[in-house]
């Protein structure tokens, strides 16, 4: 049986992503950091929304596609260096995702569906650009805050969980509360969002 354009969409992002130069180390394995990245958004939506369109699946595994090929320090170290970069890698994420989707026969108005989602349009007015955002906040949360938390002090950290919280919906809010957070991160967290 014949994959269908969403399997083949689906494999040509991990196929694009599976060339990230970044490791990442886990139980002894090494993955390709984007890679990783996008199996933890796609398995993190569907625990979060089980009924996700394929729109916004695709939406989720393309996140970071490639995010390997614009570095962060080709832009200043400040934040505003630092909102051209994601605005830059944005679009860049929604290019490489429509060529894609062009190439597996998808139509014009899906692909700006999709595009739309990547580049976090309409957050809080868009229901699947809402979601898109909790989950990118409850990946992070669940699998990359514990690092983040050990290379920063308390106040920072803080920071960034009260600017994450921010872009949460309810919903998001209820399901970030059943993460499994070592004390210590429980603890910041309940700072953060008292």
């Amino acid at each position: 049986m014949e994959p269908t354009r969403f399997e083949t969409a689906i494999a040509l992002i991990d196929k694009k992503n599976s060339e990230d130069i970044n490791a990442y180390h886990i139980y002894g394995l090494e993955y390709p950091k984007e890679l990783l990245y996008s199996q933890r958004m796609s398995r993190k939506l569907l625990q979060f929304k089980p009924n996700a369109s394929k729109a916004l699946q695709i939406a989720a595994r393309a996140q970071h596609i490639c995010r390997w090929k614009i570095a962060r320090d080709e832009y200043p170290m400040d934040r505003v260096g630092y909102l051209k970069w994601r605005e830059t890698l944005k679009k860049m994420h929604a290019e490489l995702t429509s060529e894609i989707l062009t190439q597996v026969g998808y139509d014009a108005e899906y692909i700006d569906r999709i595009s739309l989602l990547i580049n976090k349009k309409l957050i809080k007015k868009n229901k699947e650009s809402q979601a898109l955002e909790d989950t990118i906040c409850l990946v992070f949360l669940d699998y990359y805050f514990e690092e983040f938390a050990a290379k920063h002090n308390d106040e920072k950290v803080i920071d960034i969980l009260k600017k994450t919280w921010i872009k949460m919906s309810d919903e998001g809010h209820e399901e970030a509360l059943k993460l499994n957070f070592s004390d210590k991160s429980l603890s910041l967290v309940k700072q953060a969002i008292s």
